[in-house]
């Protein structure tokens, strides 16, 4: 008996390190026992395995001597054996450039090798069972229930998760309902793909709920990949498909593994989309968070804000400056300080709610844009957090600040520029008075303490 039929995965490791290879395989052989593992150092040397073997999971550095890990990828995704392997590729520099070039590539995901080999092992075992086996949500759309009983029974038996239409309205009130819900939200699902009969009788038809998808819902080839089926097999009518919004069509009578391969290599588009997306907003959080507080930085303040005005006709903003800061630095170091900073701004985080933008905006000085209060309203708030900051004592030290206030409240044109720049007159002005105050700048000429 062959040996290698035993084995559950088979699974190919390319990196240039002998050393990381060794100590890769050493820890998936401990932790997956049944799996077959290759190791290459090259992409040349995998590609010549791949020619001759079928790989379930392929491991690629992204510096390879030669070729590198994009290379060996797009080389995947050519051939007609491994073409919808996963690859992981693993880098330590997976910026929004690489990432788009990288699913351009095809590549199925990223792992930060900062993280270490224990954490790509786990990695490697996760990708590789939910890659064991068909793993997604259809929304499938079919008129005709005879024909639907029999589809749907067929992409059960490989593990797909069917949701049943029988007609387009119900389809888009389905996925509208999916697009608005809450992540929590129970009896919500949220799909993967979307396969529908191009045909189907009733107002909408196939290739409507298509463009609806497309035009109403905004979503992308890549956000919500569609599958068409259809009796016609000609140019005109594939033609027709692909400009409504289709990522591929099957024809009638269903071939079951010409259906599956299908669906598997729209659920894989599914999958870089949705690996994209974490990795854009794990990005975005980094570039808007300021590292030293944990609070948002000035970017995000510049770019949120405005929108935030838009959408309220009542903001306070709130500038807020750390009085004497530059003792506590001189006094006790520059450690305690950055402590006290921490614990100020984690202080803010739980103070306000949720809805308030909170910025770090330089050095001790922060922001703090209020959606729906009026000036009223913003004067007690920072009332009662300056009193609340007199009994804090962060690193046991004796902290008070000085606020300026001011509201988009009897403006005819509000902007974010005016705002800032009149909560910082008002700060100017409670300073001057000698700190440990509010002050309110009604217009840019009446500034008055609260």
């Amino acid at each position: 008996m062959n040996p290698l039929k035993e084995k559950t995965s088979r699974i190919m490791i390319v990196d240039r390190s002998e050393v990381a290879r060794s100590i890769i395989s050493h820890i998936l052989q401990k932790e997956m026992h049944n799996a077959y593992l290759v190791t290459c150092g090259s992409a040349e040397e995998a590609m010549d395995y791949l020619h001759r073997e079928k790989f379930d999971l392929i491991t690629t550095s992204l510096l390879l001597p030669g070729l590198d890990g994009l290379d060996l990828c797009h080389e995947v995704r050519k051939s007609e054996k491994q073409h919808l392997t996963p690859v992981i590729v693993v880098s330590s520099d997976a910026d929004r450039r690489l990432l788009r070039e990288g699913f351009s590539a095809g590549v199925t995901d990223y792992f930060n090798k900062s993280l270490g080999y224990k954490h790509l092992v786990e990695f490697i075992k996760d990708v590789s069972q939910r890659h064991s086996g068909l793993v997604g949500r259809v929304l499938y759309v079919e008129d005709s229930l005879s024909t639907a009983q029999t589809t749907q029974t067929l992409m059960e038996k490989h593990g797909l998760y069917i949701t049943h239409a029988t007609s387009g309205e119900e389809a888009l009130a389905l996925l509208k309902k999916a697009e608005n819900a809450d992540d929590n939200a129970e009896g919500c699902e949220e799909f993967d793909i979307v396969f529908a009969d191009f045909f189907l009788e009733g107002q909408m038809t196939g290739g409507d709920l298509l463009y609806a998808i497309r035009t109403q819902l905004h979503c992308s080839r890549q956000e919500m990949p569609v599958l068409v089926i259809t009796i016609e097999d000609n140019e005109k009518c594939q033609a027709e498909i692909f400009h409504a919004g289709a990522n591929d069509f099957v024809t009638k009578p269903v071939i079951e593994e010409v259906l599956i391969a299908r669906v598997k290599s729209l659920l894989l588009v599914k999958h870089q989309y949705n690996v994209l997306k974490r990795y854009s907003n794990n990005i975005y959080h980094l570039e808007t968070t300021d590292s030293l507080t944990g609070v948002h930085n000035k970017k995000f303040l510049l770019e949120e804000g405005k929108t935030l005005i838009k959408k309220q006709p009542k903001v306070c903003l709130m500038m807020v400056d750390i009085d004497h800061f530059e003792k506590i630095n001189d006094i006790k170091g520059h450690i305690i300080g950055d402590h006290v900073l921490h614990l100020f701004s984690q202080f803010l985080i739980n103070f306000f709610p949720k809805e308030a933008i909170i910025a770090r905006f330089m050095g001790k000085k922060f922001t703090i844009l209020m959606p729906d209060s009026a000036l009223d309203k913003g004067k007690v708030i920072a009332e009662d957090l300056r009193h609340k900051i007199m009994t804090l004592k962060p690193e046991e030290v004796d902290i008070t600040v000085s606020i300026g206030l001011t509201s988009s409240e009897g403006s005819a044109e509000t902007t974010l520029a005016t705002l800032i720049s009149d909560a910082d007159s008002a700060l100017h002005t409670a300073q001057k008075q000698g700190c440990n105050r509010t002050c309110l700048c009604l217009t840019r000429k009446n500034i008055t303490s609260a």
